[in-house]
């Protein structure tokens, strides 16, 4: 009994292993494989690989986010369900291929003597023909004389009374199918040995780690062991970062989770950093000088590294990855933009190096920390909208369409607008940096040295944004005539002015009262003077009526916004078009003013009232009610800068490149001899009625085939 109980487990074992194999080699599993693997990859191609987490999470919300790195999809080609499919179709295609290329060798070598005539009648392509008066012996050699010259292989079978003339062509097309499946597998196993398998083996058994956030910015010689792999890793893919006159021995690996420290059997040294332009300011080349150290020799070796043209060294490629900041060394100048202190006077220096932060402390007392993120001393911009609508880009948060908000936009216009389009080229130097408040909250800001040209115009152009994964906005600051922000800095500081604000009003009343003639109309000038000192008190935000007015509105205080609001709120509909011309220019009028004053503070003389003065007046105004929406108590405006520039290496190690270059050869040849050799078969036999059939088969039909067949026919007939 116990006997049977094992034979039967043992037939079912079997069974279950042959249905396993058969399985495995079918075409229908690989196929399958395939198509897992082709829409991993769509995925992998459309959701950007190897980010940083926080990333995902602003652009996915935090539910998608964890659920997606979950699955692996930020990470899909290393993920492992990626690679068990692909584990999985290496076996399966090998076990295809160990199946089948017995039976296809054997079919190669084979002539297929047993074909017998109702085997050839069965072909489609057969016809039979006569020999005339020649002998058996005679018919068989000039039939396979003429078939070797077509260049197929021939073998002759001849006895007294009959013949057979057996001919192929085109067997190779056999080896196409062994040598495309082959490649599969050798490309798949070179993509394995090349991925991060081993990096993963080592994390999983081997002790190894991610490295966390609570240690990232230690010195490389305090980080722990249990975050560094070893330079005997035989396969990686890191970069290096290098500054000039800098050194590095290790590089990093990372990934959505963190990073992990590479270590290397050599030092990278950047003597010079090269960088060519195009006239448009676009990097056109960019090469590395360096000094390759080995550690284990003391060797020292000098290189060029370009772009392509990698330089390898104990079997490590090094690239030239890219480009950016080593460490620049920056002089901002910081000005206040709050309160009504005099920005210019106030303003004060600050120094630093991109990657470092310093300490400050706004007027009222708040400490920041003030973050050098980054610097470029060439920008290719195109800014402004050319096509005249409202930009996007803009740092003023659009407000409704309707109503008096938008009349007043349209009639001032704004330094976000163009008429015609404009083509910037390179606009020069830029900072980029964050100001960090106590409670860690940060702002990005990105700041150009120089005003950019918008219409015709010099603008400074001062951008903001939330998180790196939005656009920068920008509030644009009209410059004076020595390209400088400071009549703009002190018209914003006499706005916040109660003082000034009423001064500029008297000085607007007196100027419409000898224009108009209405210093005799003591009433006319009182409404006058009310309607003025409402509008610049409003356009401010600086009162606690205007204060009050935005809170009702929703609106932040200040600016157009706070203007159109309160049209809309206490005048007909049927007369607020009206209202609105009167209100802009009376406070077109006291803004006027108001810059008269400020430049007399900077000992300028008094503007002249012509296009180039409006055009600077309604610039300014409207950067005036845009500033309410710059989120930042100090502007910082780079006034000078030391470049240090830094290389990005990419190094590897490959041990599987070579395996994938074979199997890409393998998959070339496979796939012509499939395609452009098909197999041909041709017999030639003898009949009891003294002719001859020739029947003719093809691996695949072709017009070439139909053609050739034909010429067969008409030549023995």
């Amino acid at each position: 009994m116990a006997n049977t109980v094992l034979a039967t487990s043992d037939s079912r074992l079997k069974r279950f292993n042959r249905a396993s194999v058969e399985l495995l080699s079918s075409m229908r599993f690989a196929i399958a494989l395939l198509t897992i693997i082709s829409i991993a990859s769509i995925i992998g191609t459309v959701i950007k690989q190897g980010e940083p987490y926080a990333n995902y999470v602003n652009q996915f919300g935090p539910f998608w986010a964890e659920i997606f790195n979950g699955l692996g999809l930020f990470a899909v080609y290393t993920a492992w369900w990626f690679l068990l499919i692909l584990a999985f179709l290496v076996v399966s295609v090998s076990f295809c291929v160990l199946r089948n290329a017995p039976k296809m060798l054997a079919d190669v070598r084979a002539w297929k003597e047993h074909v017998q005539e109702g085997g050839l009648r069965a072909l489609h392509h057969h016809f039979e023909f006569s020999t005339g008066n020649l002998s058996t012996q005679a018919a068989a050699a000039k039939i396979a004389d003429q078939l070797a010259k077509e260049g197929y292989s021939v073998k002759t079978l001849v006895s007294e009374d009959s013949s057979r003339v057996l001919a192929k062509k085109g067997a190779a097309s056999k080896w196409g199918y062994i040598f495309a499946h082959s490649a599969i597998v050798l490309i798949c196993l070179g993509g394995l040995l090349d991925g991060d398998l081993f990096t993963r083996g080592q994390i999983w058994f081997g002790g190894k780690s991610v490295l966390p956030e609570s240690t990232q910015g230690m010195l490389i010689s305090d980080i722990p062991s249990e975050h560094k792999l070893s330079e005997a890793n035989p396969s990686y893919r890191a970069n290096i970062f290098v500054p000039e006159g800098g050194t590095s021995a290790t590089a990093l690996l990372s990934s959505t989770s963190g990073s992990i420290i590479q270590e290397l059997p050599f030092s990278v040294s950047l003597k010079k950093f090269h960088v060519e332009y195009y006239s448009t300011g676009m990097p056109k080349l960019f090469m590395s000088e360096v000094l390759i150290k080995d550690l284990d020799t003391g060797k020292e070796t000098e290189a060029k590294i370009k772009v392509n043209e990698p330089m390898i060294h104990r079997g490590v490629a090094i690239y030239q990855s890219s480009f950016e900041d080593g460490g620049s060394k920056l002089k901002l100048r910081a000005y206040p933009m709050q309160g009504a202190a005099n920005s210019v006077q106030t303003s004060f220096i600050v120094d630093g190096n991109v990657g470092q932060s310093t300490k400050l402390k706004s007027s009222d007392g708040t400490s920041y920390t003030l973050e050098f993120s980054g610097f470029r001393p060439t920008n290719v911009e195109n800014i402004s909208n050319a096509s005249g609508q409202s930009d996007a880009r803009g740092v003023a948060l659009q407000q409704s369409d309707a109503g008096l908000k938008k009349l007043l936009g349209d009639r001032l216009g704004s330094g976000a607008k163009t008429s015609k389009p404009v083509d910037l080229k390179n606009v020069g130097p830029s900072v980029q940096y964050k100001l960090r408040d106590a409670a860690g909250q940060a702002l990005e800001y990105s700041n150009y040295m120089q005003p950019l040209f918008i219409d015709e115009m010099p603008m400074f152009m001062l951008g903001v944004r939330q998180s790196s994964a939005e656009e920068f906005k920008y509030l644009r600051i009209p410059a004076d005539a020595n390209l400088s922000m400071n009549e703009w800095l002190i018209l914003r500081t006499l706005l916040q002015d109660s003082g000034a604000r009423q001064r500029a009003v008297q000085r607007f009343i007196g100027t419409i009262g000898q224009q108009q003639g209405f210093a005799g109309a003591p009433q006319m000038l009182n409404q006058l003077r009310e309607s003025a000192s409402r509008s610049i008190e409003l356009f401010s935000g600086s009162t606690a009526f205007a204060i009050q007015q935005a809170k009702e509105a929703g609106i932040k205080p200040g600016g157009f916004a706070a203007l159109g609001s309160f049209i809309d709120k206490a005048v007909p509909e049927a007369d607020q078009q009206k209202a609105a011309e009167v209100v802009l220019k009376v406070l077109n009028g006291v803004i006027w003013e108001l810059w008269q004053e400020a430049r007399g503070q900077l000992k300028l003389p008094p503007s002249k009232n012509d296009m180039e003065s409006q055009r600077f007046i309604q610039a300014a105004t409207s950067a005036l009610s845009d500033a309410n929406f710059y989120p930042a108590p100090l502007v910082f405006q780079l006034e000078s800068f030391e470049e240090v520039k830094a290389s990005v290496f990419q190094v590897t190690r490959s041990p599987g490149k070579n395996m994938v270059y074979l199997g890409c050869l393998l998959l070339t040849l496979g796939i012509f001899a499939m395609f452009y050799l098909p197999e041909r078969r041709i017999w030639v036999r003898s009949l009891s009625n003294g002719k001859q059939l020739f029947a003719m088969s093809t691996s695949r039909k072709t017009l070439d085939f139909e053609k050739e067949f034909e010429k067969y026919q008409k030549d023995f007939q």
